[in-house]
């Protein structure tokens, strides 16, 4: 036990150069409050620029961008429509007819496990999406208007738009 002590002790002592002492010690500055730090010039203007590059890529990301929609297409009755999620849901806006069966292909590119399902709420409708294949919703809405859906965590969102 005094062995490991020793060893401890010995271990410590080498971590810190000689002559470190008391003597040392007082010379630090007693004030605590914080001491400006001057930056260069090109370093100000550099984070300033990156700050708002990053202010202007989240007002369009959230504001400016435009939705794709897309029209379902008919086929034996059935009203298609193949939305690739990747980033999100593209189209992001799909149009239908109201009183008509419609497929929704999911194709799931991306491995963001906030879309790992999707989301229909008013159709009642909560689906796992695998990454690298296609899954297919069906419903029929008998209603006009826009119903969202959404990924699980509600954070990617699209809109079904029924028509008359």
């Amino acid at each position: 036990m005094k062995l490991a002590a020793i060893l401890v002790g010995t271990a410590l002592l080498s971590l810190f150069p000689a002559g470190v002492g008391n003597s040392q010690m007082q010379h630090l500055p007693t004030d605590r409050s914080f001491q400006p730090i001057e930056q260069p010039l090109p370093i100000k203007v550099g984070v300033i620029l990156g700050g708002l590059t990053l202010i202007g890529a989240e007002l369009w990301w959230f504001l400016g961008r435009k939705q794709q929609q897309q029209q379902a297409t008919q086929s034996n009755g059935v009203q298609s429509v193949l939305v690739t999620v990747d980033g999100g849901y593209r189209p992001d806006r799909v149009i239908v007819n109201s009183g008509e069966p419609v497929r929704l292909s999911f194709d799931r590119l991306d491995s963001n496990s906030c879309l790992d399902e999707v989301l229909i709420p008013d159709f009642g409708i909560s689906t796992r999406l695998p990454v690298g294949q296609t899954t297919t919703v069906e419903f029929i809405p008998t209603k006009i208007g826009e119903y969202t859906f959404t990924c699980g965590m509600r954070m990617f969102r699209g809109v079904i738009e029924v028509t008359g």
